[in-house]
């Protein structure tokens, strides 16, 4: 449509709004130098992004904006540019706000110069007009969205691929700088060995809901976290039931530790039970398996959740060691394999660190009631559980039981 042709609604002191707008280049340049002072990440752009392909593309968006303020539709050629320069920033780490908000600084930029020749008599036209360059910002920046978010999905699926590879490697004990390198992660001298523990979220047994969905939203909700406080220092290998997470030593501290496994806790809404080694890359590999075979002890002693180290469980480590201590401790439980209920109630007593209202309370039955089976399992196996001396025996046979038909403890560990 050309000027003579232009739409009357969209008029300003008796011209075509697009003729106040026609020296594409320099509004353009004027566009750019309003974003270096207003808009400030523009800033880290990467070389001469802002004077090159920034000031191109505000060109094309400006052209394709006069055009279709005559009436024009959008061309596939300056779309597509749209779009290749947003895959483009969105590969150099350009945030999507900082594109969005300089997209809509233009356009602002771009009224304000047609409002400078308006008119009182120019309200109506002013009104179209606005109407109008919304329809091209919605063009602009579901465009812009579209390619951005494609193109990151890509580079995130990278960045994974890479991590994966790497952190595979590193738990088979077959990393090298050269892998490092080409997975673009760096790593480090040694490493906090995190074997973890994903408990089933409680929507998992909802008939109503599908519990593959639930599991996985689970999982996504706990790497979200991982990648927010942990950035690109964590090396992870995880499903919806747990895995194995390698931490740089020289980055995180015990507190850190500690609190990273309360915020994944809280992030999959379910209790997180994690046990930690410290190794160096070379010894990898098997501490990861003490890592997983402390987790395995830690389960079935049923310790409430959080996070437990070597040191915490040295003793009950050692208890599981093969040997003829090991089948003694396990066979003091064997009169107790005739009455079900009470090897459950010593389990929840010890694991509640010897609270009988607890235990009551977890076992669904009256306080006395866990006092006479305390009572009798002192009587079946002539060991008192609730004697200190007793007791020391009992717990050492608990951990002992769990490691007598199997010498090996079933790894969780991804190769």
């Amino acid at each position: 449509m050309s000027a003579q042709e232009a739409d009357p609604e969209l008029t300003v002191s008796g011209r075509p709004v697009s003729a106040h707008l026609e020296d594409v280049r320099e509004i353009s340049q004027r566009m750019v130098g309003h974003f270096l002072e207003t808009v400030a990440p523009c800033n880290t752009l990467p070389g001469d992004a802002l004077g090159g392909d920034v000031a191109a593309v505000t060109r094309v968006c400006s052209e394709l904006a006069t055009r279709m303020l005559d009436g024009g539709e959008e061309t596939g050629s300056d779309i597509e540019q749209v779009g290749a320069a947003a895959a483009q920033w969105a590969r150099e780490g350009v945030p999507i706000d900082t594109i969005q908000h300089a997209i809509h600084e233009g356009f602002k930029l771009g009224f304000d110069l047609v409002l400078a020749n308006a008119t009182t008599s120019d309200h109506q036209s002013l009104v179209h007009l606005a109407r109008r360059l919304l329809d091209i910002l919605d063009t602009i920046s579901a465009t812009v969205s579209v390619a951005y978010v494609r193109e990151l999905k890509a580079v995130v699926s990278e960045h994974h691929t890479a991590v994966h590879t790497l952190t595979s490697a590193l738990l088979g004990g077959n990393s090298n700088s050269t892998m490092a390198r080409e997975c673009g992660v760096p790593i480090a001298d040694s490493y906090h060995v995190l074997a973890v523990h994903i408990p089933p979220h409680p929507d998992e047994a909802n008939r109503k809901l599908n519990p593959k969905v639930v599991a996985r939203r689970k999982l996504r909700r706990v790497q979200a976290e991982l990648a927010t406080r942990c950035g690109d220092r964590a090396l992870s290998l995880l499903s919806v039931d747990g895995g194995t997470i390698l931490l740089p030593v020289d980055e995180f501290d015990d507190a850190a530790l500690e609190f990273l496994v309360k915020w994944l806790t809280d992030a999959a809404r379910t209790p997180i039970e994690a046990t930690v080694v410290q190794a160096g890359l070379r010894r990898i590999p098997e501490a990861a398996d003490e890592a997983h075979e402390l987790l395995d002890m830690v389960q079935r002693l049923q310790f409430d959740a959080g996070l437990y180290r070597f040191d915490d469980m040295a003793l009950e480590y050692q208890l599981s060691r093969p040997g003829p201590a090991r089948d003694f401790l396990g066979s003091l439980l064997d009169p107790l394999e005739e009455y079900p209920e009470f090897l459950e109630t010593l389990k929840t007593y010890i694991a509640t660190n010897l609270n009988r209202q607890r235990t009551a309370r977890l076992l669904h039955v009256h306080t006395n009631t866990v006092d006479y089976r305390l009572k009798r399992i002192g009587q079946l196996i002539d060991f008192d559980p609730t004697q200190a001396s007793g007791l020391w025996y009992l717990r050492s046979a608990m951990v002992a039981r769990g490691h007598r038909d199997a010498d090996t403890v079933p790894r969780r560990v991804a190769r």
